[in-house]
């Protein structure tokens, strides 16, 4: 049996009118579990540390890891604690295609809840290698946070990647990083997944660079793209953290390429519950605090 979903309105609409984080507006009434699979990253953003610990409110971040078994059985009291939830995904607190817990976490969980919307979150960089598998496992929606498709721009964000066993540091790294990125999100694409891309604004790095981004994630097929704005921290605590109006021109100007997700609270790898109404994580988890800063997702 072929892979390929053919990528049609009825299915966009579905997925925009289900999941939380995909669409022009915020789905209020539709929920999300995040579990916490994946440990360890195959690149170095310069504003990206992960972490550990129970305070921090911010991509990158959980209280504790979980194994792909874990995740699963967790699924089904994150959904007594909310039934609103329509979306298990996986955003870290790592990449979630440099290990396999991603993809063994998903298996289980199509086949106990396959009313749910499977998505992932990634880096990009094996999504080509990946892409079938993760339909197989009935993966739908994937975000591919893509902060340039200029190595020369991409390079002072992006310090390193690990590739093939090796690693590669700047221009030479952001080539094969955004090389990998566009056959991945094509592939995606074609398998018939719905692509969101994120984008991370960083003032005086990629703030003039918006353009070129969103109107190449058109050209590849995504179908949303989620501006955020930094939070200075880690290589760019000295960063000036961008302004509304630096945010509101950056999203206008993504929105002539692809509809702008304008929602985005800037999740846990392990939050659950109604983005910004219901969060009952603290109940699922029992570990958590709250502080408020930013990696990426």
């Amino acid at each position: 049996m072929s892979l390929t979903l053919e990528p049609n309105k009825e299915k966009l609409a579905y997925v925009s009118n289900r999941h939380p984080c995909f669409g022009q507006g915020p789905n209020v009434n539709k929920g999300r579990v995040h579990l916490p699979v994946s440990p360890t990253c195959n690149i170095q953003c310069a504003f990206c540390k992960r972490s550990i610990n129970k305070l921090e409110q911010r991509p990158g971040v959980t209280g504790k890891l979980l194994k792909p078994q874990e995740a699963a059985d967790i699924v089904k009291k994150a959904l007594e604690l909310c039934p609103e939830i329509t979306v298990a995904g996986i955003a870290g607190p790592g990449d979630t295609l440099d290990t396999c817990f991603a993809i063994d976490t998903f298996e289980l969980i199509s086949k106990r809840h396959p009313d749910l919307i499977n998505c992932l979150s990634t880096n990009g960089l094996l999504l080509e290698n990946y892409a079938e598998k993760l339909v197989e496992v009935g993966v739908r929606t994937i975000t591919v946070t893509v902060n340039a498709v200029n190595a020369c721009i991409l390079k002072d964000i992006c310090l390193f990647i690990m590739y093939g066993g090796k690693k590669y540091e700047g221009l030479e790294g952001a080539e094969i990083l955004i090389e990998a990125q566009k056959k991945g999100i094509k592939k995606a694409v074609e398998l018939g997944a719905v692509i969101k891309i994120n984008v991370v604004l960083i003032p005086g790095v990629n703030d003039g660079h918006i353009e070129e981004i969103a109107k190449t994630a058109a050209e590849l097929g995504a179908s949303f793209i989620n501006i955020i704005p930094l939070i200075p921290q880690h290589m760019f605590a000295d960063k000036a953290e961008p302004t509304c109006n630096d945010l509101h021109k950056a999203r206008q100007t993504a929105e002539k390429y692809l509809p702008v997700f304008r929602h985005c609270q800037r999740c846990r790898a392990d939050a659950c519950g109604i983005p910004g109404r219901k969060e009952v994580a603290d109940l699922l988890y029992d570990y958590r605090g709250i502080e408020q800063t930013f990696s990426h997702g």
